[in-house]
């Protein structure tokens, strides 16, 4: 989704600060928030989806809400539309407020190391199995498509209509495009390497290589 979260390449925005303490978070209700998203019990929302609500953010507000209170207005605006609580709950929950439905589950109460190794040994690998062959090898030549996006993507703005190599074939996974709109899809994936200044011109050094993981439907082929 073309909108002002796709910041890569963009100039104007100020320096990244590299000295942020180390501390994962800043204050306590950032690292609650944390915790409620990593013992979530919803199924029904893919990363896809939940980007795509993060992406429809006011720009004022994604540009200046801390990192954690964007997850917070997205997992408030997902439990509205999944009908886990409603709008008027979400505007006046606070600690004292209980908005379960009476038979939902209670969720396993884990501190930060348990769940830290249980996301540890759970990782699942998204590939599928298709019948239908990749359309590039690795070294083809391929050029991204250059139309902007009106749903959510992870071809970011930068890198389209630019010329890159496939430098590997990472099996079929789903489309995100199709995935925020609750359509499985799988594509073959594959990794395209761009030199530096064919994504950022003449002035960038020779030397310099970006690879991106971009799906089949993003490439056409030179």
């Amino acid at each position: 989704m073309d909108t002002l979260h796709d910041l890569g390449g963009k100039q104007g925005f100020g320096p990244v600060d590299v000295n942020e303490p180390e501390a994962p978070w800043h204050h306590d209700w950032e690292g609650r928030m944390w915790a409620m998203a990593q013992s979530s019990r919803n199924t029904t929302v893919t990363i896809d989806w939940w980007r795509h609500v993060v992406e429809q953010l006011p720009p004022q507000a994604y540009m200046t809400i801390p990192y954690f209170e964007k997850w917070c207005m997205t997992d408030l605006a997902l439990g509205v539309d999944c009908g886990t609580f409603t709008v008027e709950d979400a505007l006046n929950i606070d600690e004292k407020t209980d908005v379960r439905p009476p038979d939902a589950p209670v969720p396993e109460v884990m501190n930060k190391v348990q769940i830290l190794e249980k996301n540890r040994t759970s990782v699942k690998t998204f590939e599928e199995q298709v019948d239908f062959a990749p359309a590039y090898a690795v070294g083809d030549k391929v050029e991204t498509l250059a139309h902007s996006v009106p749903t959510h993507t992870r071809l970011p703005a930068y890198a389209r209509g630019r010329i890159g190599e496939i430098l590997a074939h990472r099996g079929a996974h789903p489309l995100p495009d199709k995935s925020a709109q609750g359509v499985e899809a799988p594509e073959h994936l594959y990794t395209v390497v761009f030199t530096a200044r064919e994504l950022w011109g003449e002035d960038a050094d020779p030397r310099d290589t970006v690879t991106l993981d971009l799906w089949e439907s993003y490439l056409e082929r030179l």
